[in-house]
């Protein structure tokens, strides 16, 4: 503590104990201050621990909050991400239909048969093939598209013996072209 300088008789001794108290307060505020230090030093290391732990827990609480709220968005994006995918299938199946059903439009507007009208006319055609072999006739002829389907040896000769009258009816022309000329 400071203390307080009593009136002297003599101006020399005055100044003797101003300096001696001034010297004696900043000792006393030197030593406060290193105390304070210290204590600071001394609890300034446990607020600092105390902090740490407290930070720890909160980084743990945060981060399985965060989990949480992560979880809880990813199912949401999920739901949305299922809900536009489904809406974008239902969109192209109805697109999808919508040309499919002018396209039949289109072709029956052209007088093109449907895979309905050619199964009919194949059913209707059996059925006529029946009672005809049931009356004692002759089984129908393959239709062409088994023809088509003959080896390629076999059609090649077909269309040289078409194609033979053809040539033979020609040479006598050439002949007879010639004999005019060397005449």
């Amino acid at each position: 503590m400071v203390r307080k300088i009593k009136p002297a008789a003599d101006e020399g001794r005055t100044d003797n104990q101003l300096a001696a108290a001034v010297k004696e307060s900043a000792q006393q505020i030197w030593l406060a201050g290193l105390g304070a230090f210290a204590k600071a030093q001394e609890e300034g290391n446990k607020v600092f621990e105390a902090l740490v732990r407290e930070g720890k827990g909160i980084q743990l609480r945060t981060r399985a909050m965060t989990e949480e709220k992560l979880g809880d968005v990813s199912g949401r994006v999920g739901k949305v991400a299922g809900g536009l995918s489904k809406q974008a299938t239902e969109s192209w199946d109805r697109l999808e239909q919508v040309f499919e059903d002018r396209v039949a439009r289109a072709l029956g507007r052209l007088g093109v048969p449907t895979h309905t009208d050619i199964r009919a006319l194949i059913e209707r055609v059996d059925a006529l093939n029946a009672s005809v072999q049931s009356l004692g006739g002759k089984p129908a002829r393959a239709p062409r598209a088994a023809a088509a389907r003959a080896p390629a040896a076999t059609r090649a000769a077909k269309a040289s013996k078409a194609a033979a009258p053809a040539k033979k009816a020609r040479a006598p022309r050439k002949a007879a072209g010639r004999k005019a000329g060397g005449e």
